[in-house]
């Protein structure tokens, strides 16, 4: 049996080239795109393109601003929307005496009634039985309650971080929470409610805090 060989056909030799042409179009290609990338840049926070690019090409993005602090710097000492404290004028004794006892915080003092020493959160005013105690400045009332060592007692809010508490009044208050009072107004009387300071005669008295620490009231007002 001859075996015979085949020649090539012609058409192998076109498909050959047909490929060849394939490879040299997708080479071209290649090179075109990575050219186009070489002209995109990074400039600052945004992406520069051609301006003959579409609008679906040209979306960029931007980096978001922050705001710092010390860009929008305050007074030394002073925060924002603070007030200033009253003034020596807008203030005044809430009861016409002397000061039997003083404020002593750091300093016990020697109590009668208890027999011992401890410290003293407030003054006490002297003043006669039922005698009319007065708001030491304008304010709104935010309780009234009777307090197991001190007695009846009215607290008053005057703002700009002071509160004022009246304490030892007789059952007879003439306030209550949520009146709005004047320097002067009266509140009630003096009473003998104060099982801590029974033994100190009749007398008011009388407590003041400043933004929540409590400090003596000789310091703002004359007595």
């Amino acid at each position: 049996m001859r075996h015979h060989i085949k020649e090539k056909k012609p058409m192998d030799k076109a498909a050959i080239a047909l490929v060849l042409c394939f490879s040299v179009v997708a080479l071209a290609s290649v090179f075109t795109v990575k050219s186009s990338l070489d002209k995109i840049n990074l400039s600052g926070d945004s992406l520069s393109v051609p301006e003959n690019s579409n609008s679906a090409e040209r979306s960029v993005t931007k980096r978001v601003p922050t705001v710092d602090s010390k860009d929008h710097p305050q007074s030394e000492g002073q925060s924002q929307g603070e007030t200033p404290a009253p003034s020596a004028s807008e203030w005044t004794a809430p009861v016409d005496g002397p000061v039997t006892l003083q404020y002593s915080t750091e300093m016990p003092v020697y109590s009668k009634t208890l027999n011992q020493y401890m410290v003293h959160s407030g003054v006490d005013i002297q003043g006669t039985l039922d005698g009319r105690v007065q708001a030491a400045a304008a304010g709104t009332v935010v309780d009234t309650y009777r307090d197991d060592r001190l007695g009846w007692s009215v607290k008053i809010n005057h703002g700009n971080g002071f509160i004022t508490t009246y304490s030892n009044l007789s059952d007879k208050i003439l306030v209550e929470s949520g009146d709005v009072v004047k320097q002067g107004d009266i509140i009630g009387g003096i009473g003998d409610t104060s099982l801590f300071e029974s033994a100190d005669g009749s007398h008011l008295h009388f407590e003041m805090e400043k933004d929540g620490s409590q400090v003596n009231p000789a310091d703002y007002i004359s007595f």
